[in-house]
């Protein structure tokens, strides 16, 4: 039987994420989830399973749903992974395709001074 599309993503995900942490070599992972309406990013280090910094937009100076509002969540999840001592991540785009959002994000990130 096939797979319904959100069944095929969510497969694909999946496989991505697993993969990623087999090559990230004890580096935490850089995740993002989007939405219609906000995007959220979270670095995770996934050998204790805790997230070490977070940012959305929900909490960001640009709030909604573009381009503009990614790049502000990039730059603020950067910079709080920074403090904490985290600079090289395994990127983690969920399933997505890398562009928009998630690219702009991405950018911001490494403009901010992430290494991936």
């Amino acid at each position: 039987m096939a797979l319904s599309p959100r069944e095929s993503a969510a497969k694909r995900a999946q496989r991505n994420r697993t993969r990623l942490k087999s090559l990230a070599n004890g580096r935490p992972r850089l995740s993002v989830f989007r939405s219609s309406k906000n995007i959220y990013a979270q670095v995770i280090d996934d050998e204790r399973g805790v997230t070490l910094a977070s940012a959305s937009t929900l909490e960001a100076e640009g709030k909604g749903a573009d381009k503009d509002a990614a790049a502000a969540v990039g730059k603020l999840v950067a910079e709080r992974a920074i403090e904490k001592g985290v600079k090289d991540v395994v990127f983690d785009r969920g399933g997505y395709i890398f562009h928009g959002r998630v690219k702009a994000l991405a950018d911001a990130a490494r403009e901010a001074g992430l290494n991936f």
